[in-house]
């Protein structure tokens, strides 16, 4: 080969090098210049603004959403995809919502930009904006896009985190996804916002690892509260109780989720052990009293949630609508 011929090589093998550090990896402002003179992410978030006065829950359903898409095959919008054995049909999921939300904000974007935006981008980047929406602009995070959509969503293959998992298994689940132990003691701090139902619970207030008698980290007063919402034998799916006990922060995304499993206020099994656990409880001290760096986290753990499976460059599809796989 000659040195012309080698150069020509060279350049042509520097040149895809460099094409897929461009299109096949996630990166931030990914479709800028790519929508005209349109900018996608304001776009999404004009529709989730639009959303939040009329329901200020949207943030812990867009975070359940994200992490139950991210944590079963990537985040690929898998969810999203409609069928009567798909990943929406598993029971963990019968109770995500925040769907028309998703599909007003793919009809916007391609009204702008037909087929250049991913359902997978438009879950990340609404998440981001409605976690801004109620913590403040403290709590808002710059996120990475370019993700492409799967076209598979099997509800055999959900296998969730539940509510009595232990600390060290859920620290073993996020690694598995290449997340850390930082990430899941930070991101448990969603559970700052958003509900629970009775049956996920209930054992903890009428028989705790059957002893007849309620789960002795519960704060007694709570449990008595509780008791009234979740009646023994009862399994009354309409009936929930907010995640944050305090009112005046129930629906905001703040550190006072921390504060609460700390004076023995977490509803969930797995929240409470998260502060009596020798391997977080220094961390959950942490959190709990600076608020400012358990946003900061917050949102770097998020966009580590975000890049887990993800599928970019020609790997899968930008899908048409959310709902459905685009057709051959």
């Amino acid at each position: 080969m000659n040195n012309n011929v080698l150069l020509i090589v060279i350049v042509g093998l520097v040149s895809i090098l460099n094409f897929e550090a461009c299109y096949g990896q996630l990166k931030i402002g990914f479709y800028d210049g790519k929508c005209g003179n349109q900018d996608v992410e304001s776009i999404v978030n004009s529709v989730v603004t639009g959303s939040f006065p009329t329901d200020r829950s949207m943030a812990a359903a867009l975070l359940r959403m994200q992490f139950h898409d991210c944590f079963v095959t990537g985040c690929d919008a898998s969810l999203l995809l409609d069928g009567d054995s798909s990943e929406k049909k598993a029971g963990a999921n019968l109770n995500v919502r925040g769907y028309n939300l998703i599909d007003e904000a793919k009809t916007a974007v391609e009204q702008a930009c037909p087929g250049i935006v991913s359902c997978s981008d438009i879950i990340i980047m609404a998440t981001r904006d409605a976690v801004a929406l109620s913590g403040g602009s403290a709590a808002r995070y710059e996120v990475e896009t370019g993700r492409r959509d799967g076209i598979i969503s099997r509800a055999t293959d959900v296998d969730l985190p539940g509510p009595g998992i232990s600390v060290s298994s859920a620290i073993d689940q996020f690694v598995n996804k290449g997340l850390t132990a930082t990430d899941m003691v930070v991101l448990l701090g969603g559970h700052t916002v958003g509900i629970a139902h009775c049956n996920f619970f209930q054992d903890r207030l009428w028989n705790f690892d059957n002893t007849g008698s309620a789960d002795p980290s519960m704060d007694p007063a709570l449990v008595e509260t509780l008791k009234l919402q979740c009646p023994e034998g009862k399994n009354d799916e309409s009936v929930t109780v907010n995640l944050d006990q305090s009112p005046s922060s129930s629906n905001i995304v703040d550190n006072s989720f921390y504060q609460a499993i700390r004076s023995s206020r977490g509803i969930l099994e797995i929240d409470q052990k998260l502060a009596l656990d020798p391997s977080t409880t220094d961390a959950v001290a942490t959190l709990a009293n600076d608020g400012f760096r358990f946003l900061n986290l917050f949102g770097k753990s998020m966009v580590n949630l975000g890049g887990v499976g993800v599928l970019t460059g020609t790997d899968g599809q930008i899908r048409l609508r959310c709902n459905s796989v685009n057709a051959n």
